[in-house]
């Protein structure tokens, strides 16, 4: 990994340290969860990526995939979304390393080392299978190896479910990587985990024999020879390789779906039976060696190793099985020239190995990993790999070997090597560590009762409710649930500079909100009082500071309760239509009632207008109270310019 030079928080919580890796689609990073305070990996799809819908959604997918797939043998997804238009995904960080990482150069495995490895992969492609998951870019590169051995698959980017049939490629394309493409896949057909299985059957190929079966100039090369290439059984490459292990993977790589393993719980299980010593089923079956569903080698070309999208190929399957009878004679005549060829390499080698002899290298408390490229250098086969559990070596580390150091060997003689399983952990009852201090909870764990491994992790914004520094208040597992002795708890603390959101009191008596801030780590300040038109007298309308400001903890808030409603200063309505004075005064948070004017107090021009208000001009009133206007209906008044009428004389007292 290297530092990156300009680090970024991502959703203001990710902060990015260095790069891992680039991807065909993304770039992986270390960073670190500010709010959990751990390190993740955080794959972020290229910026030129992010604007094309199509890819945006492959990357969506990976998420949603990813994220419904819980399984010791899968990487988890923690969380994904979008920062200023780059999007992310966060997952686990594995410390370890790739299986691409552990074949470059060519470099095989031993058969018992590949056999346990791609039998974890096909655990976790069981466990996506039956969760309708097609993972459909199984390789060496999205299988990573924990410091602790697990294997751990990754990268959902172009899974799909099994019951969606959109494509995420373009017409004309499929996504994936060459090299370990299935047939039908490299076809554009349907795929269903059979798929995942061919692919697999790939990985474990290049595992035993330091090459794929089929390597190209270009992608669409090695797609053609998935469709309608053969390739030669691995011992061409590696003589090592048990007769049953190449009956696995040959059952793995037949062409047609019908042929291979029904489903990667079947290929786990030969794998299994294998790793015991048992008979394995697929050495008992007519598989892939022979006819149309056999496969042979080509041309020695360096291959990608990327996720891309290539061209569909079309023409005639190779997936029809053999016909019988006049073909018979050519496949044993075929079978006698290998046996011919075979045991004339066996002498070859067995004569030549004679020439010289080494000493055997002392590999003991090496990592298996370090002790298998020592031995190969020095032209050792490792014959046998035992595992046992050892309380004092560490796991994965070289225990002892067969013939022992210093032992002259000749050149290709098979040994046995003793691996550490660690030391064997007996079965606790997790217990219950919420409510302790730190070191009350990191004492109670590691006591002798449990000899578990706590990890601490510090939240430095409160959630409701946790008030004090340095006590736990979440633990996983959870109590009583089953563990082993060395398992990790990761435990939830407060930490010592941790602040306090404040929060929303609004409508809250002000005991009620006094309680509230206690549980919050917080101090109730000042009251004081303001109008409002929302809150009821004596209720609590607002804090000082606001709801949701950070705040630190014992910090004092102060509240403001409602007083009852605001006053309305009363504007002039007289001379508006009864419309305009309705909206105005409802606007203003005021209740009207209409009342008639007498019609004889009205001019014909006055009608449907205010002459009146109940409320003087520029009073105040209370909010909600009711102003009456009055209002002309109708007007009885004569007009001057059509009528005359006589003087009269009014008499009054």
């Amino acid at each position: 990994m290297e530092p990156v030079e300009e680090p970024r928080l991502y959703s203001g919580r990710y902060q990015v340290t260095h790069l891992i890796a680039r991807g065909g689609m993304a770039i992986v990073f270390r960073a670190q969860d500010t709010l959990l305070n751990r390190p993740v990996a955080l794959k972020t799809l290229y910026p030129e990526l992010s604007g094309d819908p199509q890819f945006v959604e492959g990357f969506r997918r990976e998420a949603q995939a990813a994220a419904n797939l819980s399984h010791p043998n899968i990487v988890p997804v923690f969380d994904w979304g979008e920062d200023n238009g780059t999007y992310f995904i966060v997952m686990e960080l594995i410390d370890g390393t790739s299986l691409a990482d552990m074949l470059r150069g060519g470099r095989t495995l031993t058969a018992s080392h590949s056999a346990s490895l791609a039998a974890q992969v096909a655990a976790a492609l069981g466990y996506a299978h039956r969760n309708g998951v097609v993972h459909r870019d199984v390789k060496p590169g999205n299988i990573l190896i924990a410091s602790d051995g697990q294997v751990k698959v990754t990268d959902f980017g172009i899974a799909q479910a099994m019951s969606v049939e959109d494509q995420l490629a373009e017409q004309g394309s499929v996504m994936g990587t060459a090299t370990y493409f299935s047939p039908e896949q490299a076809e554009g057909a349907p795929v269903d985990g059979r798929s995942d299985v061919y692919s697999l059957g790939v990985v474990l190929y290049e595992m035993l024999a330091g090459r794929p079966p089929f390597i190209g100039d270009s992608p669409v090369a090695v797609s053609t020879q998935h469709v309608h290439g053969t390739v030669a059984p691995p011992t061409e490459f590696n003589a090592a390789i048990p007769p049953d292990l190449q009956a696995i993977v040959m059952e793995a790589l037949a062409k047609s779906p019908a042929q291979r393993y029904q489903s990667a719980e079947d290929l786990r299980s030969d794998l299994m039976r294998f790793s015991e010593g048992q008979p394995v089923r697929a050495a008992h079956r007519d598989v892939a060696f022979f006819g149309a569903d056999a496969t042979r080698a080509v041309t020695t070309v360096q291959s990608g190793e990327r996720t891309q999208a290539v061209p569909i190929m079309t023409g005639p399957r190779t997936d029809i099985r053999r016909r019988r009878g006049a073909g018979n004679a050519g496949i044993i005549a075929l079978i006698i020239l290998l046996l011919l060829v075979g045991g004339g390499l066996a002498y070859f080698f067995s004569q030549k190995s004679t020439a010289a002899t080494v000493s055997m290298p002392n590999v003991v408390g090496r990592s298996m990993t370090t002790a298998e490229a020592t031995l190969v250098s020095q032209g050792i086969v490792i014959q046998h790999v035992v595992s046992i559990h050892s309380p004092t070596v560490k796991v994965g580390d070289v225990i002892s070997t067969d013939p022992a150091a210093k032992a002259i060997l000749k050149k290709g003689q098979r040994v046995t090597l003793t691996v550490s399983l660690g030391a064997q952990a007996a079965i606790v009852t997790i217990p219950k560590v919420v409510g302790l201090s730190l070191q009350g909870a990191e004492s109670e764990l590691k006591s002798a009762n449990y000899l578990l491994n706590p990890n601490a992790q510090f939240v430095t914004t409160a959630p409701a409710g946790v008030t004090t520094p340095n006590y736990v208040f979440k633990q996983s597992p959870l109590p009583g649930v089953k563990g082993h002795r060395g398992d990790t708890v990761t435990i939830y603390l407060l930490s010592p500079n941790a602040q306090f959101s404040v929060p929303s009191l609004v409508n809250d008596s002000v005991s009620q909100a006094s309680g509230i801030l206690g549980q919050y780590g917080l101090t109730p300040g000042s009251t004081t009082s303001a109008c409002s038109n929302t809150v009821a007298i004596g209720l609590v309308m607002g804090t000082s500071p606001g709801a949701g400001t950070l705040v630190n903890s014992g910090d004092q808030v102060n509240m403001v309760t409602s007083s009852g409603y605001c006053k309305v200063q009363v504007a002039s309505y007289i001379g508006e239509t009864q419309g305009q004075a309705t909206n105005q005064l409802t606007s203003a948070g005021l209740q009207v009632n209409v009342a008639p004017a007498d019609p004889s107090t009205c001019t014909p021009s006055q009608v449907n207008t205010v002459q009146q208000q109940s409320a003087k001009v520029g009073s105040f009133v209370l909010y909600k109270s009711t102003v009456t206007l009055t209002v002309c209906e109708a007007s009885t008044a004569q007009s001057t310019t059509t009528t005359t009428t006589a003087p009269s004389t009014t008499t009054t007292s």
